[in-house]
């Protein structure tokens, strides 16, 4: 993110893995506004807004809704403005605390997953049990 131009929308698509559509939906929710608009109406962003946008992808996994993204994010200028908010810091740390939770859920998830191909992949009557899960054989292949 050391390049400093604005980029359109496609480029910070592409450079961020979102698409478009899910750009231009955060823009017409408050999520994530453009920093600025070219003449002819483009959307435009700075680095900014990519690093702003990369923490909202982070939460998406861990299923917060927008709601909670746009007060995280609420929460996050806040203390950019004023780093001394007790109140905003205790704020911060306790959707951390929440973030921590929902990945040890995640975590505890992938587990049981794993557990769930390991006890298939025993079951196929021609592959020979492996370590760990594999989740690219299957039945029938060699």
């Amino acid at each position: 993110m050391s390049d400093a131009r604005p980029m359109q929308i496609g480029e910070l698509a592409e450079r961020t893995g979102l698409s478009i559509r899910t750009l231009r939906h955060y823009d017409e929710i408050g999520l994530l506004v453009p920093s600025a608009r070219s003449d002819g109406g483009f959307r435009l962003y700075t680095p900014d807004d990519e690093s702003r946008l990369l923490l909202i992808r982070r939460m998406k996994p861990l299923g917060y809704s927008l709601e909670q993204m746009g007060e995280l994010l609420s929460v996050v200028d806040g203390l950019a403005d004023r780093p001394d908010d007790a109140a905003l810091g205790e704020r911060l740390e306790a959707i951390r605390t929440e973030a921590m939770e929902r990945r040890e859920t995640l975590r505890r998830q992938l587990d049981a997953a794993d557990e769930f191909v390991a006890q298939l992949a025993a079951r196929c009557p021609t592959t020979r049990p492996r370590r760990g899960p594999s989740p690219t054989r299957s039945c029938g292949r060699a």
